[in-house]
């Protein structure tokens, strides 16, 4: 059974004094954490990632990163290395989110190289993929979820691809307040599936974890989590709140039990 994972994605939001005041409110809310169904990770900014990880430690959650350079170290400035985020604590990382697309040029090919070099760092990678609202209206959901993973996903074998976590995310539902019904999230989740299947194997499929992330709320996860191939949530304004948060991973866990 491939365990739930609950990732809440801070974007450019919480000071340090903020989220070391969310992350000890979460590590209350979880200090009995059920780690053999559900995994939770926080993603906060750069700037707070060593804060929240000593504020973390003796917990069941896990800390991850937004984004990393797919070099080692070097002249880059502005960018961050998998070497400086594991030494913040990290041990997930977010890469190819949607708005790093939309926004800062972020291509399938960067993806692959990131994805790359975070495993061979030991991170665990959240590849995100989905398509924007023209791509889904002209009926082109598939072909841009199959362009997101051929490329991405390019040059690794069935034991790398089952270290990643693949989370689709529908452009068009992220931070609008639409969520895709469940119906719709389980038909890219399926055929996200299918096609890592025809990747590597259906074995390698059926481990590997697909998140949904798009506006998921307390009030839309337990219809969202009993889908058959939806293992999780990449949450993000929900993931700014105790309150919310909590409440999302412990419905949840409630329907994956």
């Amino acid at each position: 059974m491939r365990k739930t994972i609950i990732a809440g994605n801070w974007k450019m939001y919480k000071t340090i004094g903020e989220a070391i005041e969310i992350a000890n409110g979460l590590k209350r809310e979880f200090f009995q954490l059920d780690t053999q169904v559900i995994e939770v990770v926080l993603c906060p900014a750069f700037t707070a990632l060593s804060e929240v990880s000593e504020v973390l430690v003796g917990s069941e959650i896990s800390l991850g990163a937004q984004d990393v350079y797919w070099q080692e170290e070097g002249a880059f400035t502005g960018e961050v290395s998998c070497k400086m985020l594991k030494d913040a604590g990290c041990s997930y990382v977010i890469i190819g989110h949607s708005e790093r697309r939309q926004y800062f040029g972020e291509t399938n090919d960067s993806v692959n190289k990131k994805i790359k070099t975070a495993l061979s760092q030991g991170l665990t990678p959240i590849l995100c993929i989905g398509e924007t609202l023209a791509q889904r209206e002209s009926g082109n959901t598939f072909s841009v979820l199959e362009d997101h993973l051929s490329h991405g996903l390019a040059g690794f074998s069935a034991e790398d691809a089952e270290r990643i976590v693949i989370a689709y995310e529908p452009v068009w539902a992220i931070g609008t307040g639409k969520t895709a019904t469940p119906a719709q999230a389980q038909e890219a989740h399926a055929y996200i599936r299918g096609f890592l299947a025809k990747l590597y194997s259906e074995e390698s499929a059926q481990r590997m974890r697909i998140q949904y992330g798009g506006s998921v709320k307390p009030d839309n996860t337990s219809d969202l989590m009993k889908q058959p191939d939806i293992d999780g949530a990449l949450v993000g304004g929900a993931s700014l709140s105790v309150e919310s948060f909590a409440a999302i991973v412990k419905k949840a866990l409630e329907v994956k039990k």
